[in-house]
């Protein structure tokens, strides 16, 4: 497979996975492996990110890059009129 195959399945995986269903995250290749940027709502989710994607390419080297997001929940409902 080469590299734009490789990230197309990726990118794939990552949107089609109904555990994941991730179009946010991007993927690339550089020399030392596959590279994941982007940002995800919890540690959670980075995880099963990275899980799905280490399942289906166990023998790729992967740097996660993805941030966790803070959010805060908000003080009050906001009142839409």
């Amino acid at each position: 497979m080469n590299e734009g195959d490789t990230e197309a399945a990726v990118q794939r995986l990552l949107a089609e996975a109904p555990a994941v269903a991730e179009q946010a995250v991007e993927c690339r290749l550089d020399p030392a492996g596959l590279v994941l940027r982007g940002q995800v709502e919890s540690a959670q989710r980075r995880e099963a990110i990275l899980a799905l994607v280490r399942g289906h390419f166990p023998d790729l080297p992967i740097r996660a890059e993805i941030e966790v997001l803070e959010c805060e929940p908000p003080e009050a409902p906001e009142v839409v009129s």
